[in-house]
């Protein structure tokens, strides 16, 4: 029997609310247009609540689990350092969902989806916003009758979720196309209806956000042929409910009209109500209704399916502030109406948190000193990236430790930026570094950290020869470059295109 075919509430066979995009009776079914900020914001928050003991039974009760067998049997190997949990928003119009707009049918669909990296420190969380959209390979996926598809070249990512039709959709099988196109094992996996998003929206006071211009029915609903009553007025407000709904929904007239053009938006919406959750602090009468609205509309795999589960995992998550708690887009491009990957910055994001390394490059595996490939600590661990770096009289010497090309190339066009003078680039002697390592003759410790700081988390080791040489590591390899960005408006350049928690509601609010 397949993955979808049971499901536990409380020892309980019930549905799984689900979603579903793509053909319906033969015919395809207007796109709607609900956000996956409900999935973000949900899986976070109850992450984060979910640590009061109090809470325990309550949350028992509400828990809905999916079984497991859809997983592919060829899967990444575990990471040593963060965890990944897969948030997938349901949009289905089955049961209290029907009261609230935006499509007909108890069939839906998962219109966006984000993976969410916990680093290994517990003080830095990151999530990638995964576009509906995007081109992608689906692998082989599970059907209700036990059988199982054959690959697909080309797809859009979210019609993953609507593998086997059915209302429930197939958590299993996005999971499957999400370790495909990362390379990273996903550990949870969360799926979230939007009725329980309106609900929560009211018990946390609703939620502060910002509209760049005056909204109307019309933006919502383009084929109702006139503007219509004005909805929301340019500039901040609280929103919840309904119009928080309609806020996360919201994409005609605002950037270029696409879904991807509100993904920034719906980040800005999470990113406020997580700091509108923490702003209220461990209060229990704003919790408990919070709680039961997150966990009653959410399925979970079995390693999320009780209360002392999500209590271990959101204990994990505690130390995380609002600066650390990172949001990001797919490096993408539009290809027609579908959006492309951009390569290789994608690579390079994924890399990073494989390697447990924040967009802008910090380490934040946790680890209390770096080691060098040999496994010794090295004599200095370098500094984080200062303020300006002056090479000015410093001969570096690179080589490339890993098989990556043209990585020495790279590293000496930033050593030579920064006024460094580059003796000369070759490969290293062994092409397995994982770390890169800055080697330093006597008394050169100081020019060794001014190298240190265009190399985070490299290695500096003393060495009986004179000089400063650099041997690259795939950490290097993980850290992005500056790029132009791409054409049809997509960034390339992650680092610089992330969210913090802690941002103005108003600023950057739109792709386009």
């Amino acid at each position: 029997m397949d993955e979808g075919a049971h499901v536990t509430r409380s020892h309980k066979a019930q549905a799984v609310r689900g979603s579903e995009d793509g053909l319906v009776g033969g015919r395809r079914r207007r796109p709607s247009r609900v956000s996956t900020a409900a999935a973000l914001t949900l899986s976070v928050l109850v992450l984060l609540v979910a640590g009061s003991g109090w809470l325990y039974l309550q949350l028992n009760g509400n828990i809905t689990t999916f079984g497991a067998d859809g997983l592919s049997q060829d899967r990444p190997a575990a990471g040593a350092g963060g965890s990944n949990v897969l948030v997938i928003g349901s949009d289905s119009r089955a049961g209290s969902n029907s009261r609230l707009g935006g499509g007909t049918g108890d069939v839906g669909r998962s219109d966006t989806a984000f993976l969410l990296h916990v680093y290994g420190d517990g003080r830095h969380a990151g999530a990638v916003s995964l576009p509906r959209d995007t081109l992608v390979e689906i692998p082989p996926c599970r059907l209700p009758d036990g059988s199982w598809t054959a690959p697909q070249s080309g797809a859009m990512f979210n019609s993953a979720f609507t593998v086997g039709q059915t209302a429930k959709g197939n958590p299993a099988c996005t999971q499957n196309t999400v370790e495909r196109l990362t390379g990273l094992r996903v550990d949870h996996t969360v799926v979230v209806d939007f009725a329980g998003f309106s609900k929560m929206t009211t018990a946390v006071g609703g939620v502060p956000v910002c509209l760049p211009k005056d909204v109307y029915e019309g933006d919502l609903n383009p084929n109702r042929g006139s503007p219509g009553r004005l909805i929301f007025t340019k500039g901040p407000q609280t929103v919840s409910g309904q119009k928080a709904l309609d806020y996360v929904r919201l994409r005609h007239g605002i950037g270029d009209g696409s879904d991807i053009g509100r993904i920034k938006r719906q980040q800005a919406f999470v990113s406020s109500l997580i700091k509108k959750v923490k702003s209220q602090g461990m209060n229990p009468s704003a919790l408990l209704p919070l709680a039961n609205a997150a966990t009653d509309s959410m399925t979970v795999d079995p390693g999320l399916g009780s209360a002392d589960k999500l209590l271990a995992f959101a204990m994990s998550m505690k130390n995380i502030d609002l600066h650390n708690t990172k949001f990001v887009t797919l490096p993408w491009r539009y290809q027609g109406a579908r959006v492309a990957i951009v390569h290789p910055d994608a690579d390079n994001l994924w890399e990073a948190l494989r390697a447990d390394r924040t967009v802008d490059g910090q380490d934040a595996s946790g680890t209390s000193a770096h080691k060098g490939d040999d496994g010794k600590s090295g004599a200095d661990a370098s500094p984080g990236p200062g303020a300006a770096v002056s090479g000015a009289g410093i001969r570096v010497a690179v080589y490339n430790g890993t098989t990556v090309p043209g990585l020495a190339a790279r590293a000496a066009d930033a050593l030579n930026a920064a006024g460094f003078t580059v003796s000369g680039t070759a490969t290293a002697a062994g092409q397995q570094h994982t770390t890169t390592v800055i080697s330093y003759g006597p008394g050169r410790q100081d020019h060794a950290g001014a190298v240190a700081q265009l190399f985070p988390g490299a290695v500096l080791q003393q060495a009986a020869t004179p000089g400063i040489s650099v041997t690259l590591g795939r950490s290097y390899a993980t850290q992005p470059a500056p790029a132009a960005s791409p054409p049809g408006g997509g960034s390339s350049q992650v680092g610089g295109k992330a969210r913090s928690a802690d941002d103005n509601p108003c600023s950057d609010l739109s792709y386009g």
